[in-house]
């Protein structure tokens, strides 16, 4: 029965196109084909639909166009919020919430409820929100919508339940905070202002309480008046009328002087004694001129006026530079007495705060710190000290400090990883900051149970590389590597790189890490890769240069009679001339006609150089230039540190190098890695003739893709768009083989045979020589030869590679006929990790009479994708369509123009491991698995020697000519398992420290770990499980006989983003991401469905370069240019959650009002009498106008007043202030009985002397 199951497996894979195109194979979801399952595969599923559950766990980074800014100094909490609706909420390290508006409008104020646990956001949409944060998680607990008027300012006085809110109409409306509902008291403009005043005064951009007395309140209008409103009698104490427009107000601490900032730049300051003029104006940074007049300045945004006991009161405000000075940097003043201190800063400022002592406004206020809010930046200046130093700031808030342009996360790491590259990092840290500790210092954290090494490495636009720690739901910055040290610095406007990129040459386009052996590799946007190895000592070094020349060559037609006379070519027969391998010129040669040619992009230092403790790089490899024509971006990569290889391929083909020897193993288009198993019968097409306009879109900065007002997304539809309308150069366009092997063909046209499942194929032209045979020119077509590497590729090391000649591997029957034409078809850039492709919807099919602007003109929306795999990410041509019905386009047309068609077949994922490189193998062997933008998997098997010695001189030989796997779509990941169901990993080399001292006793060995298929496995059989996955399909293979065991349709009307094989609970699952915004995960090896939410639809190409899944059920993706928001896909996580988040509110006492004393209590007003109740209640002041405002109850706080009662910490807090509150109500009533008590005695007094008085008076002397 067995040797039965075995021939049936090998007839159902006998045809590559066969089986997988077979409707077998297209069966339901998760079922298995026609290709039974052996009886020894016994896989023991454990992983079930209640494993898993989506949510948000934390959010990294700065805040995202922030827009307002508030401090809570009992809590010691802050908020920020932002243009998108969102509120972060920071505490001490750990203490880091992120809260979201479900309206998505700006946050235009943020109040707290000092020390009560509560946020008021006041948003663009005219809705008031008031944020419960006694929970971990915050929740809306009322929403008040505005409907006739526009908020405009808001404030709420220290242990008040009255929000004041002033509007656009320069309306005060009061708002109860507990019930949420609108007062009936109103401060009408019209009211607040003269009656003689004909002018609308502008809208409210100020409120503010008297220290003095809590009774009056001060109304600033835009326009430059300010009424002091008395609350008891509703009617203005005084009314200033100045000429220039306000924007802030700040109280002197008596409520004797206000200060107002203005928008001529200029600070007046008032007495309350006398309003009818300012007792200070001042021009702070406005100079005398010649003339007498002062020099016009920038307005004064906003102004903070705060005393001290030791010292001069500060004056601290933003803004208010004189016009002259272009070009300088926004600045924050501080006027401390007769010193003016002026900060410049790198962003311009949004908002800033000054944190003081006490929570009180009559109190002295003794400013320490001002918080400064920057577009793009937060800093804390410390004003205890004479030179204002900054605070470090313990939060990742530079993670965008170079745009970043990929993301790696790596959960479960080796525990030694994280402490050694904390402390190489730490010896670079930037000095000067203040010793004192970081105010923001509220709320609690503690390190949770479930926590395991987590590292997520970001790659930048300036070449820089960030090792961060994510343990327990944190970030830290560890290690930042700089990959542009590598290089010589080009010139401005000179040099290669300045002709290539127009910024950001060394721009980090994916990452490869093996935390085992600490080799770190990086794939640049200047088509070159870096490896890095790590060493705790410093070294001198040379670093290494290897240039492999992966390109599509452009020559003239060459005729038969000019194959003769060309000493390059020996003809062995018509149809199978013998190729010559030509070396590429040395770098810096140009041809005659001053195209560059065989010169990489960038320029490696060829020198000595001091490499400090950390990664240090050892090799560096660049794409060269080839006829005038820039090297295609990489689009794949891997290494093996246990095999000393590194692959990498780009649209043209793939190349392995082996690093160990410093050579190039294989340089072969994709075409050419075949051999006799080709799924498809190819037609070879004339380039197109111009060629020049290709310079002008390649390699683009990465820096455009960003969203940033300056830097803006590009696509591959703007390199579309700037191709040719020739059509005889559309007609000729094909692509060559993109080896050095120069070919050249003879003989006349051969007759073209398709097979039968690619007939109605619009790909396929009916007639190959007519319909794209130009007027200009006679090319001749052939059928592509497949049998032609079948051989071995080897390394001589004789031949150092080091001086840029990579070597290309012949096989030993002879080269794949291409031809050449007239000219190079134009360059299609992989822009960037961020970009997307796009497919042409055309109807027609012969695409040869159409030209791609009259095309492009058809597209009215198009969708963007990306192959956003394994840190790998690029833009290719896709071009596999098995059917009509089953055909999965990116545009809203299902079939792809012939034009997208070509032959180039970019490799969109690489993977080293032990496996089975042919059917016949009966013990695994390194292989290579290769996967294409036609949804073919090649494998490379591969003969590495075993022996260290061996290994640094013996060749490794690559046999090319192993199995073809297929599915739909493009390749994005390789994952091996064992037949119980295991993960095989990777082997991998034991990290040494090639630096370190020798020690005579212990030589440095290699160190090698396995993972054999057959190493776990010796009671179930030999072989191992393939799991495939392509942006449609997913598919596990029987290995070595290659029977589709098990696929999976994952998407019909969307396209796989991102996929990864990761273990959650105990086990592993296929986890995917796609571009409809929907979340996966399937069983392995069953690809049973497991979770499907449709968690974040695509709406920004950020997404798809930098979502990434990691073990443990976790992933990530960049939320925002400035942000990195992690999710858990995990039951378990997200049931921990709660006991991983920090707590924001902390039960603390309220700090008592310093006593005023009998003078100033019995001077200073009656403030502590006022009651607003009797004010703003609804027995006094009635009900407001329901139209006014419309009142909304929150979704989550009933919710999240059970989250908080389900832990003891909350019940504990709650108990707490229940019996704070209730103490203060009872000595509130204590002291109320004893004033009863004096006051009745009193009486009694009173009543006894009069009577004493009264007693002997008879009735007449009343």
């Amino acid at each position: 029965m067995k040797k039965f199951r075995k021939v049936l497996d090998g007839l159902t894979t006998s045809s590559p196109g066969g089986t997988i195109g077979s409707p077998s194979c297209g069966s339901a979801a998760g079922t298995p084909t026609a290709a039974p399952t052996p009886r020894e595969i016994d896989v023991q599923e454990t992983l079930v639909s209640e494993n898993f559950q989506l949510c948000k766990t934390v959010r990294h980074g700065f805040p995202y166009q922030p827009t307002a800014l508030a401090f809570d100094p009992v809590q010691k909490i802050l908020a920020i919020g932002s243009r998108s609706g969102g509120v972060r909420i920071l505490g001490r390290p750990g203490v880091d919430c992120y809260c979201q508006h479900e309206s998505g409008a700006a946050v235009l104020q943020l109040q707290f409820l000092i020390n009560e646990g509560a946020l008021v956001t006041a948003c663009a949409d005219d809705t008031l929100h008031l944020w419960n944060l006694r929970q971990r998680r915050p929740a809306v607990l009322h929403s008040l919508k505005f409907n006739r008027e526009r908020i405009t300012f808001c404030h709420l006085p220290f242990q008040s339940k009255w929000l004041y809110v002033g509007t656009e109409r320069g309306n005060t409306h009061i708002v109860n905070i507990e019930s949420f509902i609108l007062s009936g008291y109103v401060i009408m403009w019209n009211k607040a202002i003269e009656l003689s005043t004909k002018t609308h005064p502008g809208p409210v951009v100020h409120l503010s309480d008297s220290p003095k007395d809590e009774g009056k309140l001060l109304i600033g209008f835009e326009s430059g008046t300010i009424v002091q409103w008395d609350l008891r009698a509703k009617k203005a104490d005084f009314r200033i009328y100045y000429d220039e427009a306000i924007h802030s107000v700040s109280w002197h601490h008596e409520g004797k002087q206000f200060m107002c900032s203005h928008s001529d730049g200029s600070l007046t300051l008032w007495n309350l004694r006398n309003t009818t003029r300012p007792f200070q104006v001042t021009f702070p940074h406005g100079k005398i001129q010649k003339d007498g007049r002062k020099e016009s300045c920038k307005p004064i945004l906003k102004v903070e006026y705060k005393t001290s006991r030791s010292s001069e009161p500060f004056v601290i405000f933003s803004g208010g530079l004189s016009y002259d000075k272009a070009g300088r940097r926004p600045t924050l003043t501080i006027m401390h007495g007769k010193a003016i201190t002026v900060l410049e800063m790198d962003y311009p400022i949004v908002e800033f705060m000054v944190l003081c002592e006490t929570p009180y406004n009559n109190e002295v206020q003794e400013p320490y710190a001002v918080v400064v809010l920057l577009e793009k930046d937060l800093i804390v200046v410390d004003l205890t000290q004479s030179n204002f130093p900054v605070f470090e700031n313990p939060y990742p808030m530079d993670i965008h400090e170079s745009p970043v342009t990929c993301t790696a996360y790596f959960a479960d790491c080796p525990p030694d990883i994280i402490p050694i590259l904390y402390s190489i990092g730490a010896k670079h840290k930037k000095t000067g900051y203040s010793q004192k500790e970081w105010p923001i210092s509220g709320g609690t954290w503690t390190l949770g149970s479930h926590t395991y090494p987590e590292i997520i490495i970001t790659g930048h636009a300036d070449g820089s590389i960030k090792f961060w720690d994510a343990s327990a739901i944190t970030l830290q910055m560890l290690y930042k590597l700089k990959t542009s040290k590598v290089f010589e610095k080009p010139k401005p406007g000179e040099g290669r790189a300045a002709e290539l990129v127009e910024e950001d040459p060394f721009a980090v386009q994916m990452v490869s890490w093996c935390p085992q052996s600490r080799i770190f590799c990086v794939v640049g946007i200047s088509a070159h890769i870096i490896l890095y190895r790590f060493s705790k000592y410093d070294a001198n070094t040379q670093i290494v240069s290897l240039e492999v020349r992966l390109q599509c060559e452009s020559e003239d037609v060459i005729s038969p009679s000019e194959n003769e006379n060309n000493p390059c070519f020996s003809e062995q027969g018509s149809h199978s001339p013998q190729p010559h391998h030509q070396h590429p010129a040395s770098p810096g040669n140009r041809t005659p006609e001053g195209i560059k040619d065989s010169i990489p992009c960038l320029k490696v230092k060829d020198r000595v150089v001091r490499v400090p403790p950390g990664y240090q790089s050892e090799l560096v490899i660049q794409l060269l230039w080839v006829d005038g024509e820039p090297p295609q971006q990489i689009t794949s990569l891997d290494i093996n540190s246990a095999y000393g290889l590194l692959a990498f391929g780009n649209c043209n083909g793939v190349a392995v190098v082996d690093y160990l020897q410093k050579t190039i193993l294989l340089c072969m288009s994709t075409l050419d890695l075949y051999g006799a198993a080709d799924p498809y019968q190819r037609l070879t097409r004339s380039p197109r003739r111009n060629r020049q306009s290709t310079s002008e879109f390649c390699m683009r900065g990465l820096s455009n893709f960003y969203s940033d007002s300056k830097k803006r997304i590009r696509t591959s539809y703007q390199s579309l768009t700037e191709l040719t309308d020739n059509q005889q150069s559309i007609d000729m366009e094909r692509s060559k083989s993109p080896t050095s092997v120069y070919v050249c063909s003879v003989g006349s046209p051969v007759p073209v045979h398709y097979p039968t499942s690619l007939h109605n194929d619009p790909r396929i032209l009916p007639e190959p020589v007519a319909s794209l045979r130009a007027s200009h020119c006679s090319p001749v077509f052939y059928l592509l030869d497949n049998d032609h590497v079948n051989g071995h590729c080897t390394s001589p090391t004789s031949q150092p590679c080091s001086a840029g000649k990579p070597r290309i591997p012949m096989g030993p029957e002879g080269p794949r006929l291409t031809r050449r034409g007239p000219g190079r078809p134009p360059f299609r850039k992989a822009q960037s990790a961020a970009c997307m492709e796009i497919s042409l919807p055309v109807s027609h099919t012969e695409v040869g009479h159409a030209s791609r602007r009259a095309m492009l003109q058809q597209l009215h929306g198009v969708t963007m994708y990306s192959h956003d795999e394994h840190h790998t990410t690029a833009s290719y041509c896709w071009s596999e369509r098995e059917s009509r019905e089953n055909s999965f386009s990116r545009s809203r047309s299902s079939s792809v123009s012939s034009i997208d068609r070509d032959t180039k077949e970019a490799v969109t994922t690489l993977q080293f491991g032990e496996s089975y490189g042919r059917k016949s193998d009966a013990l695994p062997t390194p292989c290579l698995w290769v996967g294409t933008s036609l949804g073919v998997v090649l494998l490379i098997p591969m003969s590495i020697p075993t022996d260290q010695e061996e290994r640094m001189e013996e060749p490794v030989t690559i046999g090319p000519s192993g199995a073809v796997l297929m599915l739909k779509s493009s390749v994005l990941r390789f994952a091996f398992l064992d037949l119980v169901g295991a993960l095989i990993q990777s082997p991998y080399e034991v990290w040494r420290d090639l630096n370190a001292p020798e020690d005579p006793d212990r030589p440095r060995r290699r160190k090698l770990v396995h993972f054999s298929p057959s190493s776990s496995q010796d009671a179930c059989g030999d072989g191992h499980l393939a799991v495939v996955c392509s942006e449609r399909q997913a598919k596990v293979f029987l290995m070595p006989s290659q029977s589709c065991l098990f696929v999976h349709n994952i998407t019909e009307s969307s396209f796989v983003l991102r996929a990864d094989v990761v273990s959650v609970c105990n086990s592993v699952c296929l986890a995917c991401f796609c571009a409809n915004g929907h979340v996966m995960t399937l069983s392995l090896p069953s690809l049973r469905p497991l979770m499907d939410v449709n968690y974040l639809p695509l709406t920004d190409m950020r997404i798809a370069r930098t979502f990434c899944f990691t073990n443990g059920g976790q992933a990530l993706y960049l939320s925002s240019p400035t942000e990195i928001q992690r999710i858990t896909y995990s039951q378990e996580m997200c049931d921990n959650l709660q006991e991983m988040l920090g707590e924001l509110f902390t039960p603390i006492e309220t700090p008592e009002a310093q006593n005023r004393g009998f003078l100033k209590g019995f001077f200073g007003g009656n403030a502590h009498t006022f009651d607003r109740e009797e004010l703003f209640g609804e027995a006094a002041a009635g009900k407001a106008s329901r139209s006014l405002a419309q009142h909304i109850p929150g979704q989550g706080g009933v919710e999240g007043m059970k989250v908080a009662a389900s832990g003891a910490v909350g019940e504990l807090a709650r108990a707490r202030i229940a019996l704070d509150e209730r103490g203060q109500r009872l000595g509130e009533l204590e002291e109320r009985t004893a004033l009863m008590m004096t006051s009745a005695e009193t009486f009694s007094k009173h009543a006894h002397e009069l009577m004493l008085k009264c007693k002997d008076k008879k009735w007449y002397q009343f």
